[in-house]
């Protein structure tokens, strides 16, 4: 053996210290944004049957709710809103009173500090669950621009600090960065779902957020899984229309998109745990099959090592509450 000439890599695995010390990805608590799931009415607090501990809660509830996420040194939630009423174009994404205005509102009172990042979409708003206007069967593209700005403008005025538009529409970005504009909010940044795929990964969310289309899919608007290229296509624009942040959508089953996207721009790349993805993991786990920690650490280092900036993941206080420990 002492005349063979080979690498000893095992030198630096050879103790904790050791490998904390050459470690090269890092987790941390301000890496994540949290999704909470605000529902019109009161004293509602009601566990996602699909996402066990991820819950749909009124108004009344989301003080409890944020105290927790501040406790545990969480900076940043998502917003999503959940109306009682519903109509062919979602007037309630955009109405002054919407459920997520009020929601941010109510944390810009409370909690200043605290990022909010307002989901800027219309299925969870629209009585057939399409991301915008429909005729004929047939998602409009240009007339959903039109509402996707008035409900970026007015998330803006409710406070929001981001504007997340995750409709997919072609130009949505140019649109709401010049409704914005337009509107004196310049200075809001826009974090783009720029590359979201036509998932399977999506399903215990539509439970969450009541969005499940009534008819068809949303394969003429979301990405096919099987691409690549056209990831960087969709990005592009966005970039060239104004976005400030990036999100790839899922990101578990698609590492190789989200390196692909911080090889090629230097904006914020943001990657969305999506609920599938989530629900997996917590299942297993309830069933004993996995060690829940273990994993979800694992895997949201794999998408800080793979690229991601930032991650939108329901996981975000268990995480949270692990790093500390």
């Amino acid at each position: 053996m002492k005349d063979l000439q080979f690498k000893r890599h095992r030198r630096l695995r050879s103790s904790a210290n050791m490998r904390a010390l050459v470690r090269e990805t890092h987790l941390h608590v301000d890496d994540f944004i949290y999704p909470i799931f605000v529902v019109e009415g009161e004293n509602i607090k009601k566990e996602v049957p699909s996402m066990p501990g991820v819950d749909q809660i009124s108004l009344d509830h989301l003080k409890a709710e944020m105290d927790e996420v501040v406790s545990l040194g969480i900076k940043s939630v998502l917003l999503f809103g959940v109306p009682v009423e519903k109509d062919e174009v979602g007037t309630q994404a955009f109405h002054d009173h919407g459920i997520v205005q009020e929601a941010t509102r109510f944390i810009k009172e409370h909690y200043p500090e605290i990022i909010i990042v307002a989901d800027t979409c219309l299925c969870e708003y629209t009585d057939h669950g399409h991301c915008g206007v429909i005729e004929g069967g047939k998602i409009l593209n240009d007339p959903s621009l039109d509402l996707l700005a008035k409900t970026a403008v007015s998330q803006a005025q409710a406070g929001a600090d981001i504007i997340a538009p995750s409709n997919m529409m072609d130009g949505f970005v140019a649109v709401i960065r010049k409704g914005l504009d337009e509107a004196g909010f310049e200075d809001v940044p826009i974090m783009s779902y720029a590359v979201k795929y036509a998932s399977a990964f999506y399903g215990p969310f539509r439970d969450a957020a009541g969005s499940a289309p009534q008819f068809g899919d949303r394969k003429t608007y979301q990405m096919d899984p099987a691409n690549r290229l056209e990831a960087l296509r969709e990005a592009h624009s966005d970039v060239e229309e104004g976005a400030d942040f990036l999100i790839v959508k899922p990101t578990l089953s698609y590492l190789d998109i989200v390196r692909d996207v911080r090889n090629e721009f230097n904006l914020p790349v943001v990657g969305y745990n999506v609920s599938g993805e989530y629900s997996m993991v917590k299942g297993a786990a309830l069933n004993g099959w996995i060690d829940e920690k273990t994993i979800v650490l694992e895997m949201l280092t794999s998408m800080k090592r793979a690229g991601c900036d930032l991650i939108i993941t329901y996981f975000a206080k268990d995480a949270a509450r692990w790093l500390a420990e």
